[in-house]
Parts: C-alpha cells; sequence; structure tokens
C-alpha cells in the first residue's frame, strides 16, 4: 500500500532526513546505553528507568518507521515551478486581514513542514486551503471556529 505523499521545500526534505539520520544513529545508541544501565540495576519488573528507556525505544522505532515511509512518498516542490500569478505549495503569500487592516506574509507549505509560530501554514489548514489557486487581488473569507475571517490577496512571491 502507498503512502499519502508528502509534500516539502528542499529545507523540509532536509530537516526529515536530518531527523532519521539523528535517531538512527546517536538516538538509538542513547536508548541502547540507557536500557543497558537500567538492567544492570537487577529485577526489571519494577524497573522504572528499564520502563521508561523501553518506551522511549518504542517511539524512537515508531518515528523512523514513520519518517523511513514519508521519505518514499516525498514530492519536493522546486522553487522554479512556484507561480507567481496563483497560490501554490511554495508561495510567499501577503495578504491583508481586513478586519484589522493588517498585512500577514505566510508561506504555503506541505502538512510536514507547517508551524504557524514561523508564519508556515499547511495548504491543508483552513487559511492555506483558502488561498490554494488563488490570485492576487482576491478576496478570500475563511471559516474558523471565532466566525469568518476576510483576507485580499496583496502580493503573491516564491
Amino acid at each position: 500500500m502507498a503512502g499519502k505523499e508528502v509534500i516539502v521545500t528542499y529545507e523540509g526534505l532536509k530537516k526529515l532526513e536530518e531527523e532519521l539520520e539523528q535517531l538512527r544513529g546517536p538516538k538509538r545508541m542513547e536508548i541502547k546505553e540507557r536500557i543497558k544501565v537500567a538492567l544492570s540495576f537487577g529485577d526489571i519488573t519494577e524497573n522504572s528507568e528499564y520502563d521508561e528507556a523501553k518506551n522511549e525505544q518504542a517511539y524512537i522505532e515508531g518515528r523512523i518507521a514513520q519518517l523511513e515511509t514519508m521519505l518514499k512518498n516525498v514530492r519536493v516542490i522546486d522553487e522554479e515551478d512556484v507561480s507567481t500569478d496563483k497560490v501554490t505549495i511554495g508561495s510567499k503569500v501577503t495578504i491583508l486581514d481586513m478586519e484589522y487592516d493588517e498585512k500577514i506574509v505566510y508561506s504555503i507549505v506541505g502538512s510536514t513542514e507547517a508551524d504557524p509560530a514561523q508564519y508556515k501554514i499547511s495548504n491543508e489548514s483552513p487559511v492555506g486551503s483558502a488561498l490554494m489557486n488563488k490570485k492576487k487581488g482576491n478576496v478570500v473569507e475563511v471559516t474558523v471556529p471565532d466566525g469568518v475571517l476576510k483576507f485580499k490577496i496583496v502580493k503573491i512571491d516564491k
């Protein structure tokens, strides 16, 4: 079964590969050492250090499998392919919040790279989804739990 396509920028691909390398190397070794130390304490039936290390080992192995699957299904967005005519993944969109009359610049990214604190929003998020394929000058309405937000697309960059 093929996994869901994972859309990333070159920067996002590099981060995924670096995380996988860290988990496969130093993190695995660290956990292996913690398990070894915990086993040296003797009886493992009431050994919380051993239980914690085994739980973390399971988490790391699960994350490694997840990253490997993601990397098998990755599609990298080339900046050269990003349009400035309409909003796509890889676009930097300057929008005007019509209620507060303030400009915000969002980068539209795949869900694995989303980081709202850094103004990187997923193409699958309510705002990102509403902006997709729109053009400069378009007014976009987004329904959110607090009501409806209205944005005007001011500029689209790579």
